[in-house]
């Protein structure tokens, strides 16, 4: 499969290949596609400078863990030059209204570090 200009286009994140051999250091994913996570609502950036890959339209809201995608460097610490641990990066998918309510139907799928999740059940 190829994407633009002929690259080769990611895998798909459902089914398929069989997975691949962990990396030394690579910690366990504490969550499984399915289960209810809700995202910290936290702003570290109020306490001075930081990088945060986090939308703040999702900060507080619950979504459903889609699948996981691996572990890679901490980039809160890449950014910073500051050696990084690796952490759990996950496909989580939220229901459009909850971050735009009104606004369809739809669903929101965002790639979120395990730091900024939680356990969380599903809003009434």
């Amino acid at each position: 499969m190829t994407g633009p200009a002929g690259n080769v286009a990611p895998r798909a994140v459902a089914g398929g290949d069989a997975p691949k051999p962990a990396i030394p250091g690579t910690p366990a994913p504490r969550f499984a596609p399915g289960d209810a996570v809700r995202v910290r609502d936290d702003w570290p950036e109020a306490r001075g400078p930081a990088h945060v890959r986090t939308p703040h339209y999702l900060r507080g809201r619950v979504g459903r863990v889609a699948a996981t995608l691996g572990a890679y460097p901490d980039p809160s610490d890449l950014a910073f030059a500051r050696p990084a641990p690796r952490v759990v990066l996950y496909h989580v998918a939220f229901p459009r209204a909850a971050a735009f309510p009104g606004q369809g139907d739809d669903e929101l799928l965002v790639e979120l570090y395990e730091t900024w999740l939680t356990p969380g059940q599903e809003d009434a």
